[in-house]
């Protein structure tokens, strides 16, 4: 048996700028992006959200609905400064720590020496042994209630070295701890066994569950699937052949089953992909501009694998239109690379077989199937192209001594 927590801090981004600036506190916030451009939502305070400004929002649209707003333009160095000292917070309950991102992070309690003592000891259990004295193994209700002291003692901590405030959900394992977390915010505790899991979302709408999109809900509702319950219970087979792996996934996720461990921070968490992704300062339907910036993203994505010493075979696009439907479509090639014109010349043919011609607002180029360059070898055209290797190297060469803008590639928009 295992305590996992998911620590997930509120309205980070918005909570940082109010304690760096007093004066916004109390009024309705959300941080963007560059505000020259037309950038989206990154994280909105308490009060914007109750005129329903979300993350992910158009700048424009949030200031639509709460006129009142104050916009900020994020600052990334900001937020991973605070995000490093909550690291270090966390760590002083348990080393088992994994940051899932620079607001969240999940944490194994399970051998914390808090659980061991403590409030468990207090209860009669022999927690060091894991069970009750004399009456066999500890049941999960048990060791959830030993751990909620330890959460809230966490809550404590994060508050008074931050001045910002996490909510926290506990679980078995990682999948019911991170739903659980969303339970109840801001300042939020929740405990779920799997049975309290199961009881709490079976009756619930399938979105409701993390990792399921608009796309597959409705997909699923097609199936005559609308609860989480009826997801557990719906054959598996059945999801495998409509959803291949995902199913799977989908119905352990209803189940309330992971088997994931929390990879400690400082074992660190495997690249899964990289990208890049541009929202245009206005709607093109432009092939040829459009290709500039694919040809320019594509160079960023390659030149970032190769600093970060990764292979990978899988291009992906994603194209944003004006009415904000997203489309994102992927290739897998048939060798590891990480040379930018294989990225351009596959994320091209991709726009060309997707792209409807409907003005676009945002673009992007990813590629995923990362495996460190070191640990595989590229079977491309750098294997009998001597001469490209060469001048690739000597174009990354110059720019780390003057910088990614001292040379672009021709017909790239910068």
């Amino acid at each position: 048996m295992r305590v996992v927590a998911h620590v997930d801090m509120d309205a980070f981004f918005a909570s940082v700028e109010e304690k760096m600036n007093p004066r916004l506190a109390g009024h309705p916030l959300a941080v963007g992006g560059d505000l020259k451009r037309r950038g989206v939502v990154s994280s909105a305070n308490y009060e914007a959200r109750k005129f329903g400004v979300r993350a992910g929002m158009p700048n424009a649209e949030a200031v639509r609905l709460c006129p009142d707003l104050t916009l900020v333009e994020g600052n990334p160095q900001k937020y991973v400064h605070v995000s490093l000292q909550i690291l270090e917070i966390l760590k002083n309950f348990t080393p088992i720590v994994e940051p899932f991102s620079i607001d969240e992070a999940f944490l194994d309690l399970t051998g914390a020496p808090r659980l061991l003592q403590g409030t468990a000891r207090s209860k009669g259990l022999n927690a060091d042994a894991g069970t009750r004295a004399g009456a066999g193994p500890l049941a999960p209700d048990d060791l959830l209630e030993a751990a909620i002291p330890i959460a809230r003692a966490i809550q404590r901590a994060i508050h008074r070295r931050t001045d910002l405030t996490a909510t926290i959900g506990m679980g078995p394992n990682k999948y019911i701890a991170k739903m659980a977390s969303g339970v109840e915010k801001p300042r939020g505790l929740t405990p779920l066994t799997q049975e309290s899991y199961r009881r709490y979302f079976w009756p619930r709408d399938v979105k409701e569950l993390w990792g399921i999109g608009e796309k597959t809900r409705v997909a699923l509702e097609k199936l005559g699937i609308t609860t989480v319950g009826q997801l557990a219970h719906f054959p598996k087979e059945f999801l495998t052949y409509h959803f291949g792996l995902n199913g799977d996934h989908m119905r352990n996720a209803a189940l309330g089953e992971d088997e994931g461990e929390v990879v400690p921070y400082y074992r660190g968490v495997p690249v899964k992909s990289m990208g890049h992704e541009f929202t245009l300062s206005h709607d093109i339907d432009s092939r040829e501009r459009i290709g500039a910036h694919l040809l320019r993203l594509s160079d960023m994505v390659g030149r970032r694998m190769r600093q970060d010493g990764y292979l990978g075979r899988i291009v992906a696009v994603k194209l944003r239109d004006s009415n904000f439907r997203t489309t994102i479509r992927q290739r897998a090639l048939p060798y590891l690379m990480n040379d930018e014109s294989l990225i351009h010349k596959t994320s091209s043919a991709l726009l060309d077989e997707n792209w409807n011609g409907r003005p676009l607002r945002l673009i992007g180029v990813s590629v995923s199937g990362l495996v460190a360059s070191g640990n595989a070898e590229q079977p491309s055209l750098f294997d009998t192209d001597e001469r490209r290797r060469k001048m690739i190297e000597a174009v990354d060469s110059l720019r780390d001594r003057f910088g990614d803008t001292a040379l672009v590639r021709a017909g790239a928009i910068e």
